[in-house]
């Protein structure tokens, strides 16, 4: 019966009235006050971690080319970021290096270099007496030749082996005054090892925030260009990072993790994996981050910049839906300009 051809109003609010109950969910979404009184997820500076990329030199900022308004910095300009971020209100940084190729080689020896990119940094900060959490990347593919998070032998990553140096890099960046170390290499047995000697070397503080669920994924690519990888990669990360199809493989990821002492989890690719986030979050119920990583970003920023999107509100959208899947905070390289926007009272 089509009530509207009548043109009977009375009888049209009766037919949705019964239809629903009496209950219509439009009310709650006619303004904006009430839009927000009710809304169920939100942002806040709090939630979010800014990667932040090094690179050798002086006064450097220079732009990465494949991720708009995104700058590799010179250590000398860390401690200004990082004042910025406290400003904002962001609560940590992620510290991630752009090695010089000629430092660069098999073993990822660089990565045990006490005056590498990472631990200056991190030397910096503590000197300028900076209030923000440090996080620092522990995996060897930044240092490497071969662009791998671990030792390469033939074609084969030696796990065990490769923990042994992942533990050496995370004393290091602990000593040089990381809070957080995050362990992105996806070795077995790696967490429990790097807590045990965080432990016993008087580093127990010092936070480990895990990558449990990092998938073998086409998203990292200007990532890779930001750190210089992309050139020297060989061959791919799928016998130690994990299949896009699996899901259940996280849970059993992160249990292990759990279990061996990590305090923090995380999910990466973000978008792709609403699913885990939500998956782990439930399971577990312990503080979990999702990476929003650089293929994301650069996706949102290019269909902007063709006007096929309005940017801001798809950058805006992306992160609630991490906060809605059950993501405790995001590392994103929206940080700076999601803060300014709550800073100044536009979110």
């Amino acid at each position: 019966m089509n009530i509207q051809s009548r043109g009977d109003k009375k009888a049209a609010k009766a037919a949705v009235s019964q239809i629903t109950g009496g209950r219509r969910l439009r009310r709650n979404r006619a303004d904006d006050w009430s839009r927000r009184m009710v809304r169920e997820a939100r942002l806040s500076a709090d939630d979010l971690i800014w990667p932040v990329f090094l690179t050798d030199g002086d006064n450097v900022e220079e732009a990465v080319p494949s991720m708009p308004g995104v700058m590799r910095y010179s250590i000398d300009r860390v401690a200004a970021i990082a004042e910025q971020a406290v400003e904002l209100g962001i609560p940590a940084i992620a510290l991630f290096p752009n090695t010089d190729p000629e430092l660069r080689d098999d073993l990822g020896s660089e990565a045990l270099n006490p005056q590498n990119l990472v631990c200056r940094a991190c030397r910096a900060l503590k000197a300028a007496g900076t209030d923000i959490g440090i996080l620092t990347d522990v995996a060897l593919d930044p240092y490497t030749a071969h662009g791998h998070d671990g030792i390469l032998a033939g074609e084969t990553i030696l796990n065990d082996e490769s923990v042994a140096r992942l533990v050496e890099q995370a004393l290091l960046q602990s000593d040089a005054g990381a809070s957080v170390i995050a362990p992105s290499d996806m070795m077995d047995g790696r967490v429990g090892a790097i807590r045990e000697a965080l432990e016993t070397n008087g580093f127990e503080h010092v936070r480990i925030m895990a990558y449990s669920a990092k998938y073998a994924s086409a998203f990292y690519g200007p990532f890779r260009d930001a750190v210089g990888t992309n050139t020297t990669l060989i061959g791919d990360k799928r016998t130690y990072q994990m299949d896009p199809a699996n899901g259940a493989e996280a849970l059993a990821e992160a249990e292990l993790d759990i279990a061996e002492g990590a305090d923090m989890i995380m999910v990466k690719p973000g978008l792709p994996y609403l699913d885990i986030i939500w998956r782990l979050k439930q399971a577990f119920d312990v503080p979990t981050f999702a990476y929003q990583v650089s293929g994301e970003y650069a996706m949102i920023e290019a269909a902007a910049a063709n006007g096929w999107i309005d940017g801001e509100r798809a950058m805006v959208e992306s992160l609630l839906a991490f906060r809605r899947a059950g993501a405790d905070g995001v590392l994103t390289y929206f940080a700076p300009r999601v803060a300014r926007m709550l800073k100044d009272g536009r979110l």
